[in-house]
């Protein structure tokens, strides 16, 4: 299974919303809180092609946006295969 990696933020519905996504579909993850982890922001940017919301989510090194396109893939019956 692909490393799920999320970018989170304090109080940010978007961000609880994506971890609650990922724990229903018992899928862990590893999550980067970037206003407590030193230049972890900068990081993200530079990951995620310069976009600056949270969350920004990955498998591997793939980038797959936020919590609104985690979401469709999960409509979509596309989640877990994409994580295989």
């Amino acid at each position: 299974m692909k490393k799920v990696t999320i970018y989170t933020g304090p109080l940010c519905n978007y961000c609880e919303a994506a971890k609650r996504l990922f724990k229903r579909n018992n899928v862990t993850f590893d999550e980067i809180d970037i206003a407590k982890v030193d230049g972890a922001m900068d990081e993200m940017i530079k990951k995620a092609n310069g976009k600056r919301t949270i969350p920004q989510i990955f498998f591997d090194d793939q980038h797959i946006g936020g919590y609104d396109d985690a979401r469709a893939l999960e409509k979509e019956n596309k989640l877990l295969e994409i994580l295989k």
